[in-house]
Parts: C-alpha cells; sequence; structure tokens
C-alpha cells in the first residue's frame, strides 16, 4: 500500500498530481472530509487519488481548480496523467495527435478511439483484458480532448462499412456509437466518409494505418500490430501511403452520403426492436 508520507512526485504524472493535490490541500487547512464536501466529492476518493491509488477525472480537476483557485493547474495536469496511463508503446500516438495540424486515418474493422463513444471504448477495451477497465477506458476517452482545442487538426476518417455493422456491445452501444458519429455530420474539421462493401478491392486491404501531418517536421506514418505500434518518417512509405489514401478516399461514400449509410444501419440494425 501506497504511503502518502513517501509519494515521489517525480515518479510520475499520477504521483506528481497526488503529492500537489496533498499540498495544496493541507496549505488551504483542509481536512479529506472537509475537501471532500467542498468538491461534492468522498473524502476516501481524495485520498485514492492523493496516494495515486485512483486516476483523476476532468470533473475532479475542475473542481479542485475551482476550490483552490489554481488557474486551471490540475486540468493541465490531468493530460499529462491520461497519456501516462496508456500502454508505453501507444504513448507516442497520444502525442502525435497532439501535435498534428492534420489526422488521417483509415480502420478496417472498428471505430477508431478519437471518435469512441465511452461504452463502445471500454467493450473495445475489455474484449479480453477487463483489468483496470475503468482507468484504460478513462484514458482513451482523454485522448479526444485534442478534437477540442482552440484549433483541433483537421481530421479526416475512412471507415470500413465493416466498422458500422461489427456489433461490439450489444445493439444500445452500437446505436450509441453510430449516432455519436452523426454528431459530426456540420463540422467542417471532422470529416467522416465510409467504404462501403461495394467499394470491392481496395487501397486498405493490407490493414489500418494513420497518417499525422505537422507545420514544420515531416508526415509520420503509424501502423500496429498486437502489442506494438509502428510510426515511420520514411519518405517513400509516406508517399506510398498517402497515395493510398487518397484512392481511399475517393472510393469513399461522400461525406454526406456517408452520414445516410450510418443512419440507416443505426436504424436498420441497431433500432429498437417492437415487442
Amino acid at each position: 500500500m501506497t504511503n502518502i508520507s513517501v509519494l515521489d512526485p517525480g515518479a510520475s504524472p499520477l504521483n506528481y498530481y497526488g503529492y500537489e493535490l496533498r499540498r495544496l490541500r493541507e496549505a488551504a487547512g483542509l481536512s479529506l472530509r472537509q475537501f471532500g464536501e467542498v468538491l461534492s466529492y468522498t473524502g476516501s476518493l481524495v485520498g485514492q487519488i492523493e496516494t495515486a491509488k485512483k486516476v483523476p477525472t476532468a470533473e475532479f480537476s475542475e473542481r479542485v481548480d475551482a476550490a483552490l483557485g489554481t488557474d486551471g493547474l490540475f486540468s493541465r495536469l490531468l493530460t499529462l496523467v491520461m497519456r501516462s496511463q496508456l500502454p508505453a508503446w501507444f504513448q507516442q500516438v497520444a502525442e502525435l495527435e497532439a501535435r498534428a495540424i492534420e489526422i488521417r486515418s483509415f480502420q478496417t474493422h472498428m471505430v477508431l478511439g478519437l471518435l469512441q463513444t465511452p461504452t463502445y471504448a471500454r467493450e473495445v477495451l475489455g474484449a479480453i483484458d477487463r483489468t483496470d477497465l475503468d482507468g484504460r477506458t478513462a484514458a482513451r476517452l482523454a485522448r479526444q480532448r485534442v478534437l477540442e482545442k482552440d484549433e483541433p487538426p483537421i481530421f479526416w476518417a475512412v471507415l470500413s462499412e465493416c466498422a458500422l455493422r461489427l456489433d461490439i456491445g450489444g445493439r444500445e452501444t452500437m446505436r450509441g456509437q453510430l449516432a455519436h458519429l452523426l454528431t459530426f455530420e456540420e463540422n467542417p474539421r471532422i470529416n467522416i466518409q465510409v467504404l462501403p462493401y461495394e467499394a470491392g478491392p481496395h487501397a486498405g486491404l493490407t490493414g489500418s494505418f494513420d497518417l499525422y501531418s505537422f507545420t514544420s517536421d515531416p508526415t509520420i506514418i503509424y501502423t500496429e500490430s498486437y502489442g506494438s505500434g509502428y510510426p515511420t518518417v520514411n519518405p517513400a512509405a509516406v508517399k506510398d501511403c498517402s497515395l493510398r489514401y487518397d484512392h481511399l478516399r475517393a472510393a469513399a461514400l461522400s461525406i454526406r452520403d456517408s452520414a445516410a449509410l450510418i443512419r440507416h444501419v443505426m436504424e436498420d440494425r441497431y433500432g429498437k426492436q417492437v415487442a
């Protein structure tokens, strides 16, 4: 069991968050119970976060900032905390997403993480391993904050029709996920196209991939296999994948027609059943 008196703030972002939370709470002369009452949380929960036993949420961090007058400190720290909760091999992806000015993604069989709902993400992450599922789900969802920045990246997502029809989590989860995709229909910075089954053989048959473009750095291609990721800036590979992506976008339905197909699948396959 972690002893708060020896919590090392340099051990991890989560430790640093807990260390600063305890330091500033005590400086304000508040016990765990008193501070919990101020935040509308239990003192036990505050204590678990202070000892790095529980990952804080965005709402918790916002309430702490308001209560202690820390000018957004804990909300800013949360980004680092959440990134540190990702698998080590995947943390580089969160960094690429945070720095990119344009993201292009092709997915063969499921909705990508930046567009997942909480229940869908939980089902994906818990398909085999359900340990610390709450924390891993929160870490995945935290990545979506890059789409809420003052200047978010331009985002293109081409999804295989399979991603709409592969039942992950059941009727309600899938209906909610497809409805979520439709909320971006009028957003010019988040563009979703569906590659229909009728497209036949296409440029993405070799698998999913992402392209990250930056203000001054070279474009990076990212692919992954089980338990590992492979970023590369090799010019020939970037040129090849960029061409593949152009062909995928050309073969996919238009943004408007893609939304129509998403809506059709949502109602036809996952609509509420009449008793």
